[in-house]
């Protein structure tokens, strides 16, 4: 039988136990040595015939089982009642982001570079067991992120990545695309490269690496980011921007969406090119092409079906609780006659 245990910081409170214990003690310790201050014990006997000994002790052992009970209701241990075998699905997927300086123009809100960064956000929160990875680039290209099912690292991964991670300018699509491609361990995995930029100041040479992913099974989907009128790049001290890029004649340069090799490269890539204004759109374009992937099985885990148990301690721990507050440290007329604890011999002696 599978067990788990929801919240087991809850164990915690059991501390309450010995506290109350080591406070049952003191205040017995107490009591007796001002007994003894008061009178001795056969006339407190007579002075006060109806206190129990073994009360006190019973009042302490109830009160524990309530907060035990109390305690490992918090604590929620579930129960598996069922084991299935699932099979994880999915495709491996490499997001191939451009970090150029010209990814700073700010014609697309906030910037081209965030914008790339919300769009693959949003694609991540829509997969499901697909595999993923980044690949930053742009006079050159590194891998980020390698192959993962871990979505969260992947996002606070992508989060941080800014203009500064490449020294070298221009938009390396060759580089970045055998880089991506060299993320894929799997031949038998549909494998799918989704390159986000503004296609402005690329090299040549693409076509020989776009064949050869191709020829892999790779499909390349490019996303096109800012807009054809353009904007100047922003030069930002302590986030406020000081300046704009300017060239070597002093004139402010206006970087803008070059989409012509972007759309070369999806199509001789088997994929297609999306236009990155809006977000919701290239999601679905994403979706779409995903959908049209075939999904290999990862792998096969056995899952339990919990269910939870608190119920039964919750109960349990307040009918204790609920039981001490109706126990009285005096004798139980019932029990007095049982003599279960010698309490009538200490009578007669006295």
């Amino acid at each position: 039988m599978w067990q788990q245990l929801d919240q087991p910081q809850y164990f915690y409170v059991l501390l309450l136990i010995p506290a109350l214990v080591l406070l049952f003690l003191w205040n017995a310790f107490w009591k007796k040595r001002k007994q003894k201050e008061f009178a001795d014990a056969p006339i407190l006997a007579l002075l006060s015939p109806e206190k129990s000994v073994f009360k006190p002790f019973l009042k302490l052992i109830v009160i524990s089982l309530g907060i035990l009970g109390v305690t490992l209701a918090l604590v929620n241990p579930k129960i598996g009642t069922k084991i299935e075998t699932v099979k994880r699905q999915g495709v491996d997927i490499v997001f191939a982001i451009d970090v150029s300086k010209s990814m700073l123009a700010e014609d697309v809100a906030p910037n081209r570079l965030e914008k790339a960064k919300q769009i693959v956000t949003q694609v991540i929160n829509g997969l499901g067991s697909d595999r993923i990875g980044i690949v930053a680039y742009a006079g050159s290209a590194f891998p980020v992120l390698p192959i993962t099912t871990d979505y969260s690292v992947a996002k606070m991964y992508l989060q941080n990545m800014n203009t500064d991670m490449v020294s070298s300018q221009g938009t390396a699509f060759d580089d970045a695309i055998k880089i991506s491609s060299d993320f894929f361990d799997d031949p038998e995995t549909s494998k799918m490269i989704i390159m986000l930029s503004d296609g402005e100041d690329h090299g040549e040479g693409f076509e020989e690496v776009v064949a050869q992913a191709k020829e892999s099974g790779v499909k390349i989907i490019t996303v096109g980011l800012g807009t054809e009128k353009g904007g100047p790049i922003p030069i930002r001290y302590n986030g406020t921007i000081q300046s704009y890029k300017k060239d070597q004649e002093g004139e402010t340069v206006l970087t803008k969406l070059v989409p012509e090799t972007l759309k070369t490269i999806a199509e001789q890539g088997n994929g297609g090119y999306v236009y990155g204004g809006a977000t919701k759109d290239v999601v679905e374009f994403v979706k779409n092409g995903l959908d049209n992937l075939e999904k290999k099985d990862f792998e096969s885990q056995e899952i339990a079906e919990f269910e939870s148990q608190f119920q039964w301690f919750l109960f349990f721990g307040v009918l204790f609780l609920v039981l001490d507050a109706f126990l009285l440290e005096r004798k139980t007329s019932w029990v007095t006659k049982l003599n279960l604890f010698n309490e009538k011999k200490n009578d007669k002696n006295s």
